[in-house]
């Protein structure tokens, strides 16, 4: 039976990342898959094909070109579900290639199989080509992402009623098409969709949705989607869901009906914890099938065995999975690793993008911090006239009394790339004056932060160090 130091089982953004630190520190590191190709869900149904299919749609679709040319204009008149999927499937096999070469320049093993705890330091491998293996290893990490939450009464037939995972895989456009949970995948979909000049109804049974940006930067995006053409349902349970055959038909409980050609169900996902066998090294998950770790080692309740990625929740995004792999590796090795910083971006690839960085207005106004908000309009920079930029805001956030910079919530072209500027001023505790005395590239949408610094700083106290220079000339 094979020893290693560290047993990896899932090879999304977590488990790449702590397999390679391992590699760099010359230990015996094993990453077990279920899929027959690494990459987890990250490469092959989450992340990279969502990015792509998106970044596909807005080039074909010639999306940034309407403010010049009229909203019937298009980079191609006939847009084909091979369109989309051709672009999808290289970068998916390059993707690929790329994390196969990064673990064997760093020793990195692997072994495509279903795993499954047999005792504290042992697991099993069923593989692929039908044999079992038993192994053993110091630690372990497990990074096994999630699967689709799909319900019993969804009638879910791989065609006209898909999860998010059979969504890429589509055999032609629909004309319409219904998206139940407006998540962040499921606002994706919607939005990519409504690119397309498909009419898509996005359905939330909540009154709210992406709870946890900035309510008035959410506000600015539903303008903007419906304004694109989205039919947005807020507060609309969902009764049942018929398959008719030549289309689907979805009753509402307020009495309300909804038919399409195609349903995307996007309501949740759960932890792939299911086959593993936690029971045998005495662990548990919660309703969602995710695992409870220790935020700052990712150590489970069972000492030897952590966890990182979205199997853990919260943030569940690729950006912080990478992140957590890396200190989980180091943690778990005995290496010294530099702390998480206390700010990281997020971000949503919908058509606007959705990027945010720092506290919430909502937040600020919970910790009774006095503030001052700044906001720019895309359109009010060089580079938004140049682009045809006709929508994009950036909101900034700042302390009153110590003049830091709170948080930043952009909407618009590029928010998930200019997001990072205010990410790097958080993290070392800039001020509203960093965004006032220094000059940017001119014409760039970065200039955004300036016009928002200079809103809120116009409307604060000015401060001791300027009246000193003002006394000074004189």
């Amino acid at each position: 039976m094979s020893a290693y130091d560290l047993i990896i089982i899932g090879s999304g953004p977590s488990g790449k990342a702590a397999a390679i630190q391992a590699g760099k520190l010359k230990r015996k590191v094993l990453v077990i898959d279920r899929k027959d190709r690494l990459g987890g869900v990250s490469v092959h149904t989450g992340t990279i094909p969502s990015k792509t299919l998106r970044e596909t749609v807005l080039n074909l679709s010639g999306w940034r070109e309407r403010s010049f040319y009229g909203r019937s204009y298009r980079a191609k008149e006939d847009i084909s579900s091979q369109d989309l999927k051709t672009r999808l499937h290289k970068t998916l096999d390059y993707e690929v290639d790329i994390l196969e070469h990064q673990f064997n320049r760093n020793h990195v093993e692997t072994l495509l199989g279903s795993a499954r705890f047999i005792g504290p330091h042992e697991v099993e491998v069923a593989t692929h080509s039908g044999e079992t293996v038993r192994l053993s290893a110091k630690k372990f990490l497990i990074a096994t992402g999630t699967r689709t939450y799909r319900p019993k009464d969804v009638p879910f037939n791989g065609k006209t009623v898909v999860d998010s995972d059979e969504f890429l895989e589509l055999g032609q456009l629909p004309r319409s098409l219904c998206v139940i949970g407006a998540g962040v995948i499921g606002v994706e979909y919607a939005t990519m969709f409504t690119a397309l000049d498909v009419h898509v109804t996005l359905i939330e049974p909540r009154e709210s949705f992406l709870d946890f940006i900035d309510h008035h930067t959410i506000e600015e995006f539903t303008h903007q989607i419906r304004e694109n053409g989205l039919d947005l349902r807020l507060g609309s349970a969902i009764e049942k869901i018929e398959d008719e055959g030549d289309h689907v038909e979805v009753s509402l409980k307020n009495g309300r009906h909804v038919r399409s050609e195609m349903l995307l169900y996007a309501a949740g996902r759960m932890g792939a914890t299911d086959t593993l066998n936690l029971s045998a090294v005495g662990l548990e998950t919660d309703h969602r099938g995710r695992l409870e770790v220790d935020r700052k080692t990712y150590q489970t309740k069972v000492p030897h065995i952590y966890a990182a990625g979205d199997v853990i929740g919260h943030p569940s995004l690729a950006s912080t999975s990478l992140q957590q792999g890396r200190v989980a590796a180091c943690h778990a090795l005995e290496t010294p690793t530099l702390p998480e910083s206390p700010w990281f971006p997020y971000g949503i690839y919908s058509v606007p993008e959705i990027s945010t960085c720092g506290m919430s207005e909502e937040e600020v106004q919970a910790r009774a911090i006095p503030y001052e908000v700044g906001i720019a309009r895309f359109r009010e920079t060089s580079r938004g006239h140049i682009m045809g930029i006709e929508q994009g805001m950036l909101k900034m956030l700042v302390s009153l009394k110590t003049r830091r910079l709170l948080g930043v919530q952009i909407v618009g072209e590029g928010a998930t790339e200019l997001i990072h500027i205010a990410q790097a001023v958080l993290n070392l505790k800039g001020t509203v004056d960093y965004f006032v005395e220094n000059t940017f590239n001119y014409p760039t949408l970065a200039e955004a932060y300036r016009i928002a610094g200079l809103d809120a700083f116009n409307r604060m106290p000015i401060p001791e160090a300027y009246k000193v220079s003002r006394k000074g000339k004189k």
